[in-house]
């Protein structure tokens, strides 16, 4: 058999090699949050701080005159950017429901049950503490868990971590982002504009007729999208769950299935290889080009929309919009007495819900789950790795942060939940690195 012959690397593509490393590394997304976290922590507190505060709050106007959006530049990031974030969370916790950890209640009941018992006792022990302050509209602040971090965590321990482990955070951190979404619509949207949710309401069932008649073109649902996120934006309810409600009507099925697009492609295949001029190795015939072009369409079909656009988004969410999140958000103007911050009722509420509670509540509530059947423990999994897992999901950094945004107006609070955040999700990924790390040596 002839052996294929592949040019040599351009010197554009080795340049860009690195990148592309560095962008399929799963570890790189939680390490590039944590270097955006840095840069706005020293950038809040130097002599430039000013121009930290100046520049998000820049005034953006958006649209034609008479019917223009504008928002401080921090605004279109927590309301425009995190809408894609949002939407390709939708889109993770539809293919999780349909064919993943979650499609099925056995396979669902363990990480539902961990998920509940670290929505439930952080939000607990926060309002406990902060019950009659100013603070208590926080209590949803240690609820979320970050799923890149907490991922980032694992993937630096390779293969010490059985898969099963990464299979069961995952949808842990799914369905603790399915209850931050409806903490979000239930409890932080403001008053609501009847005349916008109808408007967004046209949108959205177009959305779903677009769905059941078939549509494939992106560009429709892109349209329709952007219409529903502006009918959002305007009628109080968060403009981010826009961005779930668009990914729960993006197509989940193939035009052909995987028989048939083996067939073909073996056909075009053969096409190809016929169709070719002899000692011809540089310039495609007419024929080639046919035979090129039926496979690539056969990769369409055989690939959904929604596949495709989580698997196209993913990059952008995870190396662009995540880290100018943390650029905005998580610069903390460390001023005045920092213990005195610390010690406050928020921070305290916050750095005790998702350092104690989420371990707690999780390792508890899985635990009695198994104990009475509810759910089954894989045998790869042991007790003390579920144990590091809880403690990972304490990691509350992008969900804690965007709910603090919505939660408070005073600038005060909001600096100490924030300081209670990042205290917390440090506590949380060293202690759960430590952890999982000698629970491997253990497995070994």
């Amino acid at each position: 058999m002839k052996k294929l012959q592949v040019a040599a690397p351009t010197p554009i593509e080795r340049l860009l090699l690195p990148f592309q490393k560095f962008v399929h590394n799963s570890a790189m997304g939680g390490i590039l949050l944590i270097a955006c976290t840095i840069i706005a922590l020293v950038w809040a507190n130097s002599s430039w701080g000013d121009s930290y505060i100046a520049l998000w709050n820049t005034l953006i106007t958006v649209g034609p005159e008479g019917g223009a959006i504008s928002k401080p530049l921090i605004l279109w990031i927590n309301d425009g950017l995190m809408a894609i974030f949002f939407f390709v969370v939708g889109l993770e916790i539809k293919r999780e429901v349909l064919v993943g950890e979650l499609s099925s209640p056995r396979k669902a009941a363990l990480p539902v049950a961990a998920a509940l018992g670290g929505l439930a006792l952080p939000g607990i022990i926060y309002f406990t503490i902060n019950a009659g302050t100013p603070g208590v509209s926080g209590w949803a602040i240690p609820t979320a868990t970050d799923i890149a971090f907490a991922l980032g965590v694992l993937a630096l321990l390779g293969s010490r971590i059985p898969t099963s482990l990464k299979v069961f955070l995952t949808a842990l951190a799914i369905v603790d982002d399915i209850g931050a979404v409806l903490i979000i619509a239930l409890f932080y949207t403001s008053k609501l504009s009847l005349t916008a949710l109808a408007i967004g309401g046209i949108f959205f069932i177009g959305l779903i007729v677009a769905n059941r008649l078939g549509v494939r073109r992106l560009l429709v649902y892109a349209i329709l999208g952007t219409g529903l996120w502006v009918a959002f934006l305007k009628s109080g309810v968060h403009a981010t769950i826009a961005g779930i409600l668009c990914a729960m009507t993006i197509p989940t099925r193939t035009r052909i299935d995987g028989k048939e697009f083996t067939t073909k492609v073996k056909r075009f295949l053969e096409e190809f290889r016929v169709g070719g001029e002899p000692n011809s190795d540089m310039v495609m015939t007419d024929h080639q080009r046919g035979a090129v072009q039926a496979i690539e369409d056969a990769c369409d079909f055989v690939e959904s929309p929604a596949h495709r656009l989580e698997h196209g988004l993913h990059p952008y969410v995870a190396f662009a919009i995540m880290p100018v999140f943390a650029l905005a958000n998580a610069g903390v103007v460390l001023e005045g007495d920092i213990f005195a911050a610390l010690l406050s009722p928020v921070a305290l509420g916050v750095m005790a819900g998702l350092v104690l509670g989420k371990q707690v509540g999780i390792t508890t509530i899985t635990w009695l789950a198994v104990k009475f059947g509810i759910a089954q423990k894989p045998e790869e999994i042991s007790w003390r790795q579920i144990y590091g897992v809880g403690w990972l999901a304490g990691i509350g950094f992008t969900m804690s942060l965007f709910i603090t945004a919505l939660a408070f107006n005073d600038p005060l609070i909001i600096t100490q939940a924030k300081i209670g955040i990042l205290g917390a999700s440090l506590i949380a990924g060293i202690v759960g690195y430590l952890l999982l790390r000698a629970s491997g040596k253990e497995q070994r």
